[in-house]
């Protein structure tokens, strides 16, 4: 293919279909999207939630990144709770593996070396950091929107803003049906890539950590007919050739890592992660969906002839979506900080919270300031995108923080609207208020 080289064509102007209109749209019907439709609904708002693909959940699902990363602190409290914690009470404990509530801040070693080898424990304490059947959140996902009244729409694309002096009034979206536009006295911009606020003109960062994971980019999959329990007990009882087994691996040129599911005969990959790519550009996102189908062929070759449980394994699925973990982030009234929540990690408008990166940091209050923009009125954004510095940004990127920023702005979208308040001065007692009695857990444990 020859490249354009900056050449354009003219498209004629055309009218654009109203497909409707309502009190709250929500762009994205992954973990944000999902917790603020819902809990927007819920307040009693006209909600609309469109999603690109066939599934809500985003990357939790579509992506296969169903390791929900930790819902407790270091004292074993539940820190993330309200709707993310019902959908996981909802999926039941045959769908999760997560330890017990009442291990839960143990520091007992038996049972941190046998959650720390299940991701759910952490510097010598077992946290509730479950892992769930995808299939089964989706189902779940749907229960939820349903019963809340959302109106779903699946298989739609966001490809424009609507706005004018200064203020988002709704979408426009490409589907199947054609382009049709959908009016919002509030939008909430759950996207994940600011898509709807950065065509909106909001102001926003893209820096990233080139030193960590924070912008690199996979695509998940999954092996089936692998014996995990005689997997897990090689790793546990035989660490130091479990080790080195990885370093030839590694030599080799298979750099995965194996992850516990639900399932016994089931092993979850979410290596390798890749560097140098944009989330934003196609041709990169081909790129990694080739390059990771490429190491899943060359690692279930190896990990047959190698490691203890894979000698019979198989190619269970890839997941749909690219792992996705930065792109774009909201310039917004409140921009979270490393050096603040070391300092202390409070916000007198706490929307939820996040536990501490170790035990050395305090749980961060997670300010309402970081889902609104500078300047740009009529819209919310929820999730990845959010107002933060790379460092905060890593962990506040992650699942449970999403639900948190998502049934934050659902609330506060249904309460302006209703209120007939801007975003901005949406009264952060009252919402602190709802989100209590939603379940949320607004407040650090004393």
């Amino acid at each position: 293919m020859r490249r354009g080289d900056g050449q354009t064509i003219a498209e004629p102007a055309r009218s654009v279909p109203v497909y409707g209109s309502c009190d709250v749209l929500v762009v994205g019907g992954g973990p944000a999207g999902f917790a603020a439709a819902v809990a927007a609904a819920r307040e009693g708002a006209d909600v609309v939630l469109i999603e690109r693909y066939g599934h809500l959940r985003g990357l939790a699902t579509g992506g296969l990144v169903f390791w929900i990363d930790r819902m407790t602190d270091w004292g074993g409290h539940l820190v993330v709770a309200g709707i993310g914690q019902e959908l996981m009470d909802r999926c039941g404990q045959d769908a999760i593996l997560g330890p017990p509530r009442e291990l839960w801040g143990s520091g007992d070693k038996e049972a941190v070396a046998y959650w720390g080898i299940r991701a759910s424990a952490h510097r010598g304490v077992v946290t509730w950091a479950p892992t769930v059947d995808p299939e089964l959140m989706k189902c779940v996902s749907n229960d939820m929107v349903r019963e809340a009244g959302v109106h779903t729409l699946f298989h739609c694309w966001a490809v424009a803003a609507i706005h004018d002096a200064g203020r988002v009034r709704g979408a426009i979206f490409e589907s199947k049906e054609g382009r049709f536009a959908l009016l919002a006295r509030v939008t909430i911009d759950a996207s994940g890539d600011g898509d709807v606020f950065a065509a909106a003109g909001a102001d926003y960062e893209s820096d990233f950590d080139s030193q960590t994971i924070h912008a690199r980019v996979n695509t998940s999959f999954r092996f089936g007919n692998v014996d995990m329990p005689r997997y897990l007990d090689f790793k546990l009882n035989q660490a130091s050739e479990h080790n080195e087994l990885l370093r030839r691996g590694a030599a080799a040129g298979v750099e995965l890592r194996v992850h516990a599911t639900a399932y016994d005969s089931v092993a979850l990959f979410m290596t390798p992660k890749f560097s140098g790519y944009s989330a934003l550009k196609v041709a990169d996102l081909t790129a990694v969906e080739f390059r990771s189908r490429d190491a899943m062929r060359q690692g279930l070759a190896w990990f047959r002839a190698h490691v203890p449980g894979f000698e019979r394994a198989w190619i269970l699925d890839t997941a749909p979506q690219v792992g996705t973990r930065h792109t774009r982030r909201l310039a917004g009234v409140t921009r979270v900080t490393l050096d603040h929540w070391r300092a202390s990690g409070r916000y007198p408008d706490a929307i939820g919270l996040c536990p501490g990166l170790t035990p050395e940091f305090p749980t961060l209050e997670i300010p309402y300031g970081c889902l609104v923009p500078q300047r740009l009125d009529g819209v919310l954004a929820a999730g990845r995108n959010l107002s933060a510095d790379p460092p905060s940004h890593n962990p506040l990127r992650e699942v449970p923080e999403c639900w948190v920023m998502g049934q934050g702005a659902g609330l506060a979208a249904a309460l302006a609207v209703r209120n007939d308040v801007s975003l901005r001065d949406v009264p952060m007692s009252e919402l602190q208020q709802k989100l209590r009695r939603q379940g949320a857990v607004v407040d650090p444990p004393a």
